[in-house]
């Protein structure tokens, strides 16, 4: 009996691996372009180089938003 218990408490709340994961990877992302950004006032470059870094970041951002979403 114990042992469904425990299985049914588990299966009642999801994970916040994902979360914390991505969340974690978009906080590394925005401190990374804080250094980058105060060592170089060029950077990002070029108008290729601006689009990837809002690319990025805004992947990372949907993605953080999606797994709080999902796993809540």
């Amino acid at each position: 009996m114990h042992a469904l218990l425990v299985l049914a408490a588990e299966e009642a709340e999801p994970s916040k691996t994902a979360f914390y994961v991505l969340g974690g990877a978009l906080a590394a992302w925005a401190v990374a372009l804080g250094f980058i950004g105060l060592r170089s006032p060029e950077f990002p470059g070029s108008e290729r180089g601006q689009r990837g870094v809002i690319a990025i970041s805004a992947v990372l951002v949907v993605a953080a938003m999606a797994a709080a979403v999902l796993t809540s």
